[in-house]
């Protein structure tokens, strides 16, 4: 029998996935990556993206991620994320009308300031991952 990796997906309300793996991929801060049972342990940040693993039966799987820190250890991959939700939980129309909010947000001639269009910038990619996860549309 192949060897797995654990997989935690955790937010500051939940625990979103809880799973034996054999493979997991993520949107690291500088590319993304994969982990594999014994894998060199490190830590890193993500950005926003989608989560990619395989479960111990074969089972492909995919979560929305909005940000957060990921550790890898030999036998553990845990994720700390701001936001994370598995591709049933999405609302499709809640993620179409965010996009369009964003979208409105960054429209505008000048921004009232700087924050105002990183903030509508991320909710922009947030909306696109989450409605390219939930097969909404091709981004």
């Amino acid at each position: 029998m192949a060897q797995n990796i654990k997989l935690e997906v955790v937010t500051p309300d939940r625990l979103v996935v809880d799973e034996e793996c054999r493979i997991v991929a993520a949107p690291g801060s500088l590319g993304e990556f994969g982990v594999l049972p014994g894998h060199t342990p490190f830590l890193t940040d993500l950005k926003i993206g989608i989560i990619r693993f395989t479960d111990a039966t074969g089972g492909e799987h995919q979560v929305f991620v909005g940000g957060g820190f990921a550790e890898a250890l030999p036998n553990k991959v845990t994720i700390l994320a701001e936001s994370a939700e598995r591709k049933s939980e999405i609302n499709l129309e809640r993620a179409k009308a965010a996009l369009e909010r964003a979208e409105k947000r960054l429209e505008a001639e000048r921004p009232k300031e700087d924050i105002d269009f990183i903030r509508a910038k991320a909710a922009l990619e947030r909306a696109l991952m989450r409605i390219k996860l939930a097969g909404g549309a091709s981004v």
